[in-house]
């Protein structure tokens, strides 16, 4: 942890007051009504820490918006950027350079044999909006089918192709998107009382959804492997691989949102690979670099590549394949695979994690749920455990959810919070003790809640 002197935290505090006047006169935020927000200053950040303008230390259980998979101010990422820019900061991306082709490398050999090609955007948004066009210059067709509770980003077709409230304001039905129930037994649309009920039953509704629909008209099934924003629920093997059955039966694209599941935040580099299925175009962004700089891209099948292996494909960004992020995503692949991060995560998911919110359900009158995998979990918040009425309803807040996550943050945490859930999602490369130090701030908040 870091530690300041008095002089330190005098600047500091300074620095911190001018930044959030700054802030309040000229910073318009997102997904927020702007004059009733005070944001909370963040002045450092080591590891999986950050620390306010006071100077007082918070473990990153959020990992920002679990995009920082390796921690903050990761010494051998922050190195990559500054050597970078002292040989090219950025190019045109008609031009090859040497990052942006390594960085393709490293993400193709981690993914299977088919998908060798990677498109890089500027992050996950723009990589949902890039799959779906190639989808549908690939099909000949228009309409996407994607679930409810998702989330696929905040730009325009993205924002549409989500499942959760964030959508509805922005959501004009013209959009040519369809969305579904996917398979979340806890809160059951399809009324049953087995996984196995629920992926029979939950396949069968998307089955009558593409068939009510027309197969001729659907491009492409989005999911995201693990809805991440939306619940941490973790469908059933044979759910996803029935799901790529039919895509294949109606000659449908099947586009695997790794947005915010994928760079081994569930305990594998993807988590597409829990099911043994293969998609056709996988998005990816967050922990490609942890965030360092925006980044993000598509991986492509060879049968979707060759469509445009001899028509150009209309689409581009400015900053596709920017040096500064493809550098940062190579030291950060490599950061990875070096020390064992993904394999930390996975470790630490099934012998802490696991074990301590199980029993923290068991002991706790509003725990109603726990899931998760890797280093992505969610506690599910409920006024009654029979009922499982949510402690906040969905799409909004309660006083009571409010009063949970004050005393986590008074406890040293940052949270991550979403309606009536917090998710569990540190840094992959947290250590035993950090984690075990943060999960106990969370049993005795949630126990004498």
């Amino acid at each position: 942890m870091l530690e300041f002197n008095e002089d330190e935290l005098e600047q500091l505090r300074a620095d911190a007051q001018r930044a959030y006047d700054l802030d309040r006169a000229h910073v318009f935020h997102s997904w927020s009504a702007q004059k009733q927000i005070t944001p909370m200053v963040i002045s450092r950040a080591e590891g999986s820490y950050v620390y306010d303008g006071e100077g007082r230390p918070f473990l990153d259980f959020s990992s920002q918006l679990v995009n920082t998979n390796i921690g903050h101010q990761h010494p051998k990422v922050v190195q990559a950027i500054k050597d970078q820019a002292d040989v090219l900061c950025t190019i045109n991306p008609a031009h090859a350079n040497d990052k942006r082709s390594e960085a393709a490398r490293l993400i193709s050999e981690r993914l299977p044999e088919n998908l060798n090609h990677i498109f890089f955007t500027n992050g996950g948004a723009d990589a949902v909006e890039h799959a779906v066009r190639m989808a549908r210059l690939h099909t000949g067709r228009r309409k996407v089918l994607s679930r409810y509770r998702s989330y696929h980003g905040g730009t325009e077709q993205a924002i549409n192709i989500t499942g959760d409230p964030r959508r509805f304001r922005n959501d004009a039905g013209d959009a040519g998107v369809v969305h579904f129930f996917g398979p979340f037994l806890y809160r059951s649309e399809f009324h049953a009382t087995t996984e196995a009920e629920e992926t029979e039953r939950a396949l069968k509704h998307l089955r009558r959804t593409i068939e009510l629909e027309g197969p001729e008209t659907i491009a492409a099934i989005i999911l995201e492997s693990i809805p991440g924003t939306a619940g941490i629920m973790i469908p059933p093997k044979e759910y996803m691989q029935g799901v790529r059955a039919l895509a294949d039966e109606f000659g449908i694209v099947y586009i695997a949102d790794e947005v915010m599941a994928g760079f081994g935040r569930s305990g594998k580099w993807f988590s597409f690979e829990h099911f043994d299925v293969v998609p056709d175009l996988v998005t990816f962004a967050k922990g490609v670099n942890s965030g360092y700089i925006p980044l993000g891209g598509v991986a492509i099948s060879d049968d979707i590549y060759d469509t445009f292996a001899d028509v150009s494909y209309p689409g581009g960004l400015t900053y596709s394949g920017h040096p500064l992020a493809c550098a940062s995503a190579v030291a950060t692949i490599n950061a990875m695979e070096d020390e064992g991060m993904v394999e930390n995560a996975a470790h630490l998911g099934e012998t802490v994690v696991g074990p301590r919110l199980r029993a923290l359900a068991e002991k706790s009158s509003i725990v109603g749920e726990v899931r998760g995998a890797g280093m992505f979990w969610a506690i599910d918040l409920v006024r009654d455990k029979e009922t499982r009425e949510e402690l906040a309803p969905y799409g909004g807040a309660s006083a009571e959810m409010n009063e949970v996550v004050g005393k986590l943050k008074a406890g040293g945490i940052l949270p991550f919070v979403n309606f009536n859930r917090l998710h569990i999602v540190p840094p992959l490369n947290i250590t035993a003790e950090e984690l075990n130090a943060g999960l106990d701030v969370y049993e005795k908040v949630l126990t004498e809640a």
